[in-house]
């Protein structure tokens, strides 16, 4: 049987198990950091993101109304972040959709939900699943650790392609700067979360594999959509030169 890992030793594990893992690294991202995705393309991404992230407070709060009372600083920290992503000022999923607008798709459109892939459906599912039936401190663990933490290295990387290369202006890419900020602050909540009420070999050992399994979901939806909506048109480009 495991050991008890201290908070140090736990952090790095934590971080080693998304390590590798991390959505920049997929094809999608990639092509969108190097600028060769269409304005097309950036709308089949909105198109599906506001249907993996949309639900975000949903999730919350599913966890925040299992989470034991006594750890009151865990429950803030959901509440403050679902006020965030609803409330706290511009609802975000408003900003992504304001995005999605200029890249020439509709709300309408964003909003659908035959308009995402079954593989985004996947992770939307997953989510919710993690959310309604893992233990409260596990859930934070795959939902904010493992997801949620990512963002930022994620739309460092790709934000300022969208104003150099795509010539976005601020507010339409509102969205991304918003989320660089927010949810490294976010994640870091969620790691000292997990760090503190995970607290036997158990509890532990489960972060670390729904972590893990969070950063893999996300990858392999970002993966997909490279493979839904750029690579055929590629392929198909390259054969036609």
């Amino acid at each position: 049987m495991s050991e008890l890992m201290s908070r140090e030793d736990f952090r790095a594990a934590l971080e080693s198990a998304i390590k590798g893992k991390s959505a920049n690294q997929s094809p999608f991202s990639l092509a969108w950091a190097s600028g060769t995705l269409s304005r097309e393309h950036l709308a089949r991404w909105a198109e599906n993101h506001y249907h993996y992230v949309g639900p975000f407070a949903d999730y919350l709060g599913y966890v925040y109304a299992r989470m034991p009372a006594n750890f009151v600083e865990a429950k803030d920290f959901l509440l403050a972040n679902m006020y965030e992503e609803e409330i706290g000022g511009d609802r975000h999923t408003d900003l992504l959709i304001r995005f999605a607008e200029s890249c020439g798709t509709t709300r309408e459109r964003v909003i659908d939900p035959d308009n995402m892939s079954p593989t985004t459906l996947a992770l939307q599912s997953w989510c919710y699943a993690v959310a309604m039936r893992e233990d409260p401190i596990v859930a934070v663990a795959g939902l904010v650790v493992g997801l949620e933490s990512q963002v930022p290295s994620i739309y460092r990387k790709q934000t300022p392609t969208l104003r150099e290369k795509y010539g976005f202006t601020d507010e339409e890419v509102e969205f991304f700067d918003l989320h660089i900020v927010s949810d490294e602050i976010h994640g870091e909540r969620g790691y000292q979360i997990v760090l503190e009420h995970a607290d036997t070999p158990e509890l532990q050992q489960r972060c670390l594999k729904i972590c893990e399994t969070g950063a893999q979901m996300r990858l392999l939806y970002t993966t997909a959509l490279y493979n839904d909506y750029v690579k055929g048109e590629q392929a198909a480009a390259a054969l036609a030169a």
